[in-house]
Parts: C-alpha cells; sequence; structure tokens
C-alpha cells in the first residue's frame, strides 16, 4: 500500500489495484480488489491447487494474507494510501473449500493515527453458495515518511 503518495490523484479503485498489483506475492496469488470505497474494500482471490494445504483446505497463510490486505485497504479510504499494519488477529471457523475466497473488511474506528477495522473472510463454493471460513480485526498506521523501497 505504501507506494502511492497521500495527497495524489483520487486514491479509487483502479488505484487500489495498481497498489495490490506492485506487491509481488499478491501477483502471485492472483488477488484482485472487488470494491473499494465508503470505509470499506473487498478482495478476491480464486482457489487453485498452488494455495492449499494438504488435506486440500485453503493454507491458513492465504487466509492471513487476505485479512492483512483487505484490513489494509479498508483503512485506506479514511487514511489515505500510505498506511502499514500495526497487527492483527485472525480466527479460523472452518476449513476454507470453494472456488473463490472472500475477504471484505470495514474501518470500525478511525482517527489520525490509526484505523481499526474488521473482516470477515468467505468461500464461494460450487453451487454459488458463500461461507464465512474466518474472521480478522486489526489495526492499520499511517506511513510516517516515505516508503523505503
Amino acid at each position: 500500500m505504501a507506494g502511492a503518495e497521500q495527497g495524489s490523484a483520487a486514491f479509487d479503485l483502479g488505484a487500489a489495484q495498481e497498489a495490490l498489483d506492485s506487491q509481488p506475492f499478491s501477483r502471485l496469488v492472483r488477488a484482485r480488489i472487488a470494491a473499494f470505497g465508503s470505509g470499506g474494500a473487498t478482495l478476491e482471490i480464486d482457489i487453485r491447487e498452488e494455495l492449499l494445504q494438504q488435506h486440500g483446505f485453503v493454507h491458513g497463510g492465504v487466509l492471513a494474507y487476505a485479512a492483512d490486505n483487505t484490513l489494509t485497504f479498508a483503512a485506506a479510504t479514511a487514511l489515505g494510501p500510505a498506511v502499514l499494519t500495526g497487527g492483527f488477529s485472525i480466527q479460523y471457523l472452518r476449513p476454507a473449500r470453494g472456488r473463490t475466497l472472500i475477504a471484505r473488511a470495514e474501518v470500525v474506528q478511525a482517527g489520525r493515527r490509526q484505523a481499526v477495522c474488521r473482516c470477515d473472510l468467505s468461500v464461494i463454493d460450487e453451487d454459488g453458495a458463500e461461507r464465512v471460513c474466518a474472521v480478522a480485526q486489526g489495526t492499520v498506521m499511517p506511513l510516517n515518511g516515505p516508503a523505503d523501497r
């Protein structure tokens, strides 16, 4: 997220996708921003074999990645694009199995120095049914100074 400068052109869905695409790991998992703005963000990942663990469920690290990034993008709607995760926790509710992982985050509270956000992670199965598989909460802070590359 820290690649865009605060105060530059509007940070909209297109700019959010550009910021996501600038992250090599996000390109690796083929994440995309499905919604961005008004205190929230939605990230989607098509589930494929490379993202599974040995029992055929989406790897917990992929779920944690999706929560972390979506929390941060939601916070960016309140704090601007130059932000970093301060910390987050995730609770895995059930194994994640399906065709698409969806992470939806929203700002719970935002000030000048931090935003607290919540994220629900769901999977869409082959029949189109959606089931929550994990929930997360985190704190995001503005980046002070230029981003180090």
